[in-house]
């Protein structure tokens, strides 16, 4: 129980100090936009998995202006490679960016950037999910979360939010059980669910 929580902390601890070497919320508060946090660093549930979730808003998509501010992420010499997703013509009203950066240590981090014109449907939306988790999150449902996290084979790719309904709402506690789960609730594209 103790080394999942050490080995959590220990994770948290990495993932904020390369999104601070990243340069990443100055480079687009460059741009006039907003940065939030979302996700498993937000809710204290990063586990083993190194990713890092920003929702950045602005009030309008306006690819110039996100292409200048990823240049700027994109001279760091820790950033390896970088994704966009021009997602503006959708019901995500977003241009999808991720980055991959190579940390002190060796170990790639991929920070997944997600830029949403304000006013839309999930502008917002998943800052509630977080605060949501975060309320209702005891010390044994952190825990539950983070040991099937860490249990979780390296090859399966799993959303957070999956673990969180499964031990939050349906009560799972083991990755066998989690890995059942999954099959009954199978996740295709966003999952909107929240407690």
């Amino acid at each position: 129980m103790n080394d999942v929580l050490a080995l959590a902390e220990e994770n948290q601890g990495k993932a904020w100090r390369v999104v601070e070497a990243s340069g990443l919320i100055a480079a687009w508060e460059s741009i006039g936009a907003e940065v939030h946090l979302v996700g498993s660093l937000k809710t204290g549930l990063l586990m083993k998995h190194r990713d890092i979730d920003f929702h950045i808003y602005t009030a309008k998509l306006e690819p110039e202006k996100s292409f200048a501010a990823m240049a700027k992420i994109a001279a760091n010499p820790a950033v390896e490679r970088v994704t966009y997703g021009n997602l503006a013509a959708t019901d995500e009203h977003c241009f999808e960016w991720h980055a991959w950066f190579r940390d002190a240590d060796g170990e790639l981090w991929q920070l997944d950037m997600i830029q949403i014109e304000r006013g839309t449907f999930y502008d917002g939306y998943f800052e509630r999910v977080a605060e949501r988790i975060s309320a209702v999150l005891t010390p044994e449902l952190k825990l539950a979360i983070l040991t099937v996290k860490n249990d979780t084979p390296e090859t399966e790719k799993v959303m957070g939010i999956e673990y969180c309904q499964a031990v939050i709402r349906d009560g799972v506690r083991t990755w066998p059980e989690f890995a059942e789960w999954r099959k009954l609730h199978p996740a295709g594209g966003i999952v909107d669910w929240m407690p």
